[in-house]
């Protein structure tokens, strides 16, 4: 059978393959300790694809090292693309690659944009962000700022010193609060979200235990459909009680799925090629349409609002929680 390469739903109006361009380093700053910013051009003509606040990009390399950063510049220049990265001696080796190698004139392979964070309209917005996780708030707050609308900001860091983009935030005036941990302690969310009040949204994004932390006191307190949150790390899986189940395409075939192995891998052999790229269920390139049956989802990337409409899945690491899926394929 011929090989068949399905895009994800696109959110963009972009298919990856057609997102797809060699960018060149034309700019690198360090912003913070541990922190670099790069301006990506591209080297061919035209602009870059467009996006919107809360997209991220792919940063791909020739030997298969494929790593996702989010877009923190603005997004009405179509020039040019602006990451942040956060150097991490203990992670999958993508920051490290980027602060040993790309200097101002290297080269990389862009992909996408994506957005599984968009910025909802609500009567006013209220953003925690930890550390790095300050990258796909900058645009939304931009954005905001630009339209007049009400927004808050609390934006915690181990150090003040290790707080990108700190005293470009601070100059904003009081709508921004820097909480670095070591003068102030861990973020007092009561007094950072301030009184739940419905027509507000809360977007976050940071390390897992602020984001857990977020979402135990919104549960408590804030009306359902409130926070909005960006992982950056795969949640864990037991995967000790895994089971097969089976696959049902859109020509009549049955796929089986092992209980140690991924659907992905699966419609992969099967001639299948769904584009996908972080393999940990935190990008959501390889999204897709469920047409039947309910998923087990795994990912980090749907609300629990998307959940529970079970429309579509991460076929990198949600499997089945049926004995049979019909997806769209």
């Amino acid at each position: 059978m011929t090989n068949t390469t399905v895009q994800s739903r696109a959110n963009t109006g972009l298919t990856l393959e057609e997102a797809r361009f060699r960018a060149r380093v034309e700019a690198r700053a360090e912003l913070a300790d541990g922190v670099v910013e790069l301006t990506l051009v591209p080297t061919g003509e035209g602009p870059v694809p467009p996006w919107r606040p809360g997209a991220h990009i792919d940063l791909a390399w020739d030997d298969g090292l494929v790593r996702q950063y989010s877009l923190c510049g603005d997004p009405e220049d179509r020039t040019r693309y602006t990451v942040a990265v956060l150097l991490e001696p203990e992670g999958r080796g993508g920051s490290r690659r980027i602060h040993e190698t790309l200097q101002a004139g290297s080269e990389v392979e862009v992909r996408g944009p994506r957005n599984h964070f968009h910025l909802e309209p609500a009567e006013r917005h209220v953003f925690v962000a930890g550390g790095i996780g300050i990258t796909p708030i900058l645009a939304m707050i931009g954005e905001l700022d630009r339209a007049g609308k009400p927004w808050t900001l609390v934006y915690g860091g181990r150090r003040r010193e290790s707080m990108a983009y700190a005293d470009r935030l601070a100059a904003l005036g009081p709508h921004v609060r820097l909480w670095p941990q070591d003068e102030r302690g861990l973020i007092d969310l009561a007094d950072a979200l301030g009184e739940p009040t419905t027509g507000t949204a809360v977007y976050a994004c940071g390390p897992e235990p602020l984001l857990r932390a977020l979402e135990e006191h919104c549960a408590a307190h804030w009306p359902t459909g409130s926070l909005h949150v960006e992982r950056f790390a795969p949640q864990d899986i037991d995967t000790s009680g895994d089971t097969p189940f089976e696959i049902e395409l859109a020509d009549g075939r049955v796929l089986t799925v092992p209980a140690d192995r991924s659907a992905l891998v699966v419609l992969a052999e099967a001639g299948i090629d769904i584009l996908s790229s972080c393999e940990e269920g935190t990008c959501g390139t390889c999204e897709v349409e469920i047409v039947a049956g309910e998923a087990d989802h795994r990912d980090t990337v749907l609300t629990p609002e998307e959940r529970e409409e079970n429309c579509s899945m991460m076929v990198c690491v949600s499997r089945a929680a049926c004995a049979r899926l019909k997806l769209d394929l």
